[in-house]
């Protein structure tokens, strides 16, 4: 019998923190892990096809149908993870803010990984301000979701210096690079029930 705790995965591209995340449970047999459900909100993402050829289960709900009405589109979405069972929700690249109603629903047990060194640089263009404010480093966070936004318990963070010449686009691309050793990381961690600070040079 399996005691492994199982996971569901939100993306809304292409999916390369997810594929860290499915890769990194797959390819361990001692990982205390393995994905149940990739879901997307987009039908075009790349992430589904590559979760398909990981055998990994997808599904789609389109937000676009639900116009502004969050709360119907987010009772639509929670019906997948629900019938996967997820035991732990990651939020890898969704691009959809969701409420305190349906955040609440997994509290505890939702994770997101956000490309900056949290506190700082909460929301969006997190490289392009990060130079604007003349920093030396940068990175990445993995931090439980609450319903405030990039707000929660943070579990770990890797770091990058940034460079003389460095552009939002050079600086992304290290930092994802990051994100792929720091999200499956503290994953592996967070299903062992290890919640203290995770640094990774």
């Amino acid at each position: 019998m399996s005691t492994k705790k199982t996971v569901a995965i939100l993306v809304s591209g292409g999916g390369s923190n997810m594929v860290a995340l499915v890769d990194s449970m797959l390819q361990d047999s001692s990982h205390p892990g393995r994905p149940c459900l990739v879901l997307s909100n987009n039908a075009d993402a790349g992430g589904l096809r590559k979760a398909a050829e990981r055998g990994v289960a997808t599904a789609v709900v389109d937000h676009r149908p639900f116009g502004e009405d969050r709360a119907a589109f987010e009772a639509e979405l929670v019906k997948p993870i629900l019938e996967a069972g997820a035991d732990v929700v990651c939020l890898a690249g969704f691009m959809r803010v969701l409420t305190a109603g349906f955040v609440s629903q997994f509290e505890g047990r939702m994770l997101n990984i956000h490309p900056s060194l949290l506190p700082k640089y909460k929301g969006l263009h997190t490289h392009a301000r990060a130079l604007e404010a003349g920093d030396s480093r940068h990175g990445c966070t993995v931090h439980e979701v609450t319903p405030r936004l990039d707000d929660g318990p943070l579990l770990g963070q890797a770091e990058v210096p940034i460079l003389p010449g460095d552009t939002p686009d050079l600086l992304a691309a290290r930092v994802l690079k990051q994100e792929h050793r720091l999200y499956p990381a503290v994953l592996a961690r967070f299903l062992r029930g290890e919640r203290e600070m995770l640094h990774l040079d």
